[in-house]
């Protein structure tokens, strides 16, 4: 016995070994394009910035300060309720949608069905938020169809408002919600509802007691998806809300691109990975559990 432990050892440690080095240039590939450019950043937010828009490196923490002592934490705030509003309404329409498809749909047409919900991924979001602009616009198709079926109707303004960027973000990140979503349902085993019924559990307390939580994983992983990207999405607030809000985003592109501060958009970039880590870090974690659950 002993010996077969001792054998056993071995191999694993040969296994291990074998597969570090197999994982050794991916390991690789990823400090040089990822923690390279994150270390660069985070020097570059301990700077400064001379009178011709040069960094000056140093060790100072005054870009940090200046981001909580001034406007600019309003810009992260603004961010974290436009994406914390976009991920609940993914999670909503998202879960309904998917349990339309698994349970209602014939099992012939569910994949042609989340085909078409991933489909628009196909094409750049750009494109996307501008065929949104040509439908929300004032003399656009909405207008337009609204005034054919009433000609004295008048369609509020739709473009430029809080309601289009929320619009633009619900339909960018709706297909990352629901494919976790789908693949989370569809593995659940409907005799646990069927269970729930049974016992004369009704069918609303039968979602938030035994579907949810069966589908916590699907949630946690959609949530996750939804969220990160959206906390740091410029394009879809600058162009359907008009730029004329300011979130975390534009801030960051403003200060790279426009008034050439790098130290100080470091700094927000810096603050902005870490909130996205940390987001990151839940999913891991309760995402494990899940598994092992």
């Amino acid at each position: 016995m002993p010996e077969l432990h001792k054998c056993k050892k071995i191999l694993r440690n040969l296994i291990n070994s074998r597969a570090l080095t197999l994982l050794a240039p991916a390991f690789l590939l990823l400090a040089v394009m990822v923690l390279v450019p994150l270390v660069i950043l985070f020097v570059y937010s301990l700077g400064s910035r001379d009178e011709l828009g040069r960094v000056v490196l140093g060790l100072s923490g005054n870009n940090y300060l200046r981001f909580f002592s001034g406007p600019y934490l309003q810009s992260l705030g603004r961010s974290l309720v436009l994406s914390t509003l976009t991920t609940a309404s993914c999670l909503v329409i998202g879960y309904v949608l998917v349990l339309w498809i698994v349970f209602s749909a014939k099992a012939k047409m569910r994949s042609l069905l989340v085909l078409l919900v991933v489909l628009p991924l196909w094409t750049s979001s750009l494109l996307r938020i501008y065929a949104w602009i040509t439908i929300l616009r004032p003399t656009g198709i909405l207008a337009n169809l609204l005034h054919n079926l009433s000609p004295d109707a008048v369609l509020p303004p739709l473009l430029y408002t809080p309601f289009a960027v929320w619009l633009g973000m619900v339909y960018n990140y709706l297909p990352y919600m629901v494919l976790p979503l789908y693949t989370s349902v569809e593995r659940l085993d409907v005799k646990l509802l069927e269970a729930s019924f049974d016992l004369g559990v009704s069918p609303i307390k039968s979602v938030f007691k035994v579907l949810i939580p069966l589908t916590g994983g699907g949630i946690i992983a959609g949530a996750v998806m939804v969220f990160v990207p959206s906390l740091g999405d410029y394009v879809t607030p600058d162009l359907l809300g008009g730029a004329k809000t300011m979130f975390i985003g534009n801030l960051i592109q403003n200060q790279f691109l426009t008034v050439r501060d790098w130290a100080f958009g470091s700094a927000a970039s810096t603050l902005l990975i870490i909130l996205v880590s940390f987001a990151v870090y839940i999913y891991l974690r309760y995402a494990s559990k899940e598994a092992v659950g």
